[in-house]
């Protein structure tokens, strides 16, 4: 259950500039209070009284005085504005399936407040003051998940949000639902009243898959943080070699998201012990000892497997996505994706399709992909850690304690490679699936809230394969300890020791399942506080 409140909030979030990531977070997660000041007023007004004059002058205005979509052709009197506000809220309001958690309802409604306040969909001062207020309340509409192709943006959805602002659907109370009229009668709040163009101004839009997406990118850089660190504890149990995070080799391949992996993934073996040195030179090789082939036999290998060399140039192109994923994501906060938009400087009526969602669409297919492979990279390192054959010296499966009595984490790897394999019949891109729809006015759609929908949804398994893992390495790192071997870095025997305030080593079996759900939910909420990044 997210906090209450507090009764002595933060000082407001002011939205005369668009959220970035970092804002939003604090929205939705902290629960920071949004403020909107005078020069935010004062460009919606003049917005809102631009289209005053046009209805007034009898002006034809797309979803004012016009049907919609298809049925545009059909001109609608002024009189009837109300009436025909309130009837597109309800005919899209058709969503189904699970809502959208109380986090991600959050996060579209601010989405939604972004694009309301840039002054260009003509929306009443009452109507925004709404919308504010219920999220500062933390008021928050009952949204199904199911029903929008993320082609004039988020229609349904959104009119599931307006709605409940109407006092016609559901909100959140605590873990329930209750008819919003009584919500906002409890609170004293007026529901919505149309005027103008309100219910198109407010169902218009990629609100939806934005705010999926933005908490989608928050927690994906969490989880790339993660693995990183549980690559270096594996590492470190593995006795791998630390030149693998050469600073040469980013400077050498000079990708952003490498560089920056190789900053990460020494900090994090900063201080360890355990890992090889990087020699000043090449060994020498003792041809004295070679037989009469010139073959030296069973010599160490000089460098390790792909799970330890290579976690660079993996994690370094994952962030590299999670990057490009945050620009196009913050760009889209900060856009107007309403139809028609309201130009008052040059007293114009622009019809656009600004709502399209494909820039979010094709940045959610590819932070998919992103996430797999961390999911992938890491169930590779379970299996390597907990195979007898493979892990240098470790009980088969971690269980040192009457082994075949006990088979340790065996169940938990399985499931690892279960969630993988579940992972990766997701990894379609969604938004080559555009299928015609809304009579062929939509013959093109994106798809990019099931895009979104779809990443958020990868990340909880994600961070699951992830729990699973440092299950794994907690026991293996407690195991070498108790082998006399020592030296762990400070991040990473730090996050053992954390992560033992929840989860006891594995003497004997037990049922891991709800430990694996702890576990992730605190590797995605708490755990990033434990280290320095």
């Amino acid at each position: 259950m997210m906090p209450a409140v507090a009764q002595t909030p933060a000082p407001g979030i002011d939205f005369i500039d668009p959220p970035d990531l970092a804002a939003l977070a604090a929205i939705v997660t902290a629960q920071r209070p949004i403020a909107l000041g005078a020069a935010v007023y004062d460009r919606m007004a003049r917005a809102e009284a631009f289209l005053e004059t046009l209805v007034t002058e009898k002006r034809c205005v797309y979803g004012v005085t016009t049907g919609f979509g298809p049925l545009a052709s059909q001109h609608i009197d002024p009189a009837q504005g109300a009436g025909l506000q309130r009837n597109l809220v309800y005919h899209l309001a058709s969503g189904v399936g699970a809502p959208y958690s109380k986090a991600q309802t959050r996060a579209i409604m601010v989405a939604r407040l972004s694009s309301l306040t840039r002054g260009c969909s003509a929306v009443s001062r009452s109507a925004v003051d709404l919308l504010v207020t219920c999220l500062n309340r933390n008021l928050l509409p009952v949204i199904p998940q199911k029903g929008t192709v993320g082609a004039s943006g988020d229609l349904t959805p959104l009119a599931h949000m307006t709605l409940a602002l109407m006092g016609e659907g559901l909100m959140w109370t605590g873990d329930s639902h209750a008819p919003s009229d009584q919500v906002l009668a409890a609170h004293g709040l007026q529901p919505l009243d149309f005027t103008g163009r309100e219910g198109l101004a407010f169902v218009n839009g990629t609100a939806a898959m934005t705010g999926v997406a933005a908490l989608g990118n928050l927690a994906a850089q969490q989880a790339a943080q993660i693995s990183m660190l549980l690559t270096v504890l594996y590492s470190e149990i593995l006795f791998g070699h630390a030149e693998a995070y050469h600073t040469s080799l980013g400077q050498l391949r000079p990708h952003a998201g490498q560089i920056q992996a190789i900053q990460w993934l020494q900090q994090f073996a900063d201080g360890s012990r355990l890992l090889k040195p990087i020699p000043a030179r090449p060994p020498h090789i003792d041809a004295a000892a070679s037989d009469a082939s010139g073959v030296i036999h069973e010599q160490p290998l000089p460098q390790d497997p792909y799970s330890i060399r290579c976690a660079p140039q993996i994690y370094g192109a994952v962030l590299d996505v999670i990057a490009w994923h945050g620009t196009v994501v913050t760009t889209e906060l900060a856009a107007v994706t309403d139809n028609p938009v309201f130009l008052c400087e040059t007293g114009q009526v622009i019809h656009g399709g600004n709502f399209f969602g494909q820039h979010v669409a094709f940045a959610s297919d590819a932070l998919t992909t992103a996430i797999i492979t961390m999911a992938a990279a890491s169930e590779r390192r379970i299996a390597r850690i907990t195979d007898a054959s493979l892990n240098k010296g470790l009980p088969a499966f971690l269980q040192g304690n009457s082994t075949g009595l006990h088979s340790g984490f065996m169940g938990a790897q399985v499931t690892a490679t279960a969630l993988v394999a579940e992972m990766r019949s997701q990894a379609i891109p969604a938004s080559i699936q555009t299928i015609p729809t809304n009579a062929n006015n939509q013959d093109l759609v994106s798809m990019g809230t099931i895009a979104a929908r779809k990443a958020a949804d990868l990340l909880d398994d994600c961070f699951r394969v992830l729990a699973i893992e440092a299950l794994c390495l907690a026991q293996a790192a407690e195991l070498r300890q108790q082998a006399g071997h020592q030296g762990f870095a400070p991040a990473t025997s730090g996050f053992v020791r954390d992560l033992r305030q929840i989860s006891s080593f594995l003497s004997h079996d037990r049922p891991l399942g709800h430990e694996i759900e702890r576990m992730a939910l605190w590797l995605r909420e708490t755990a990033g506080s434990h280290f320095s990044t």
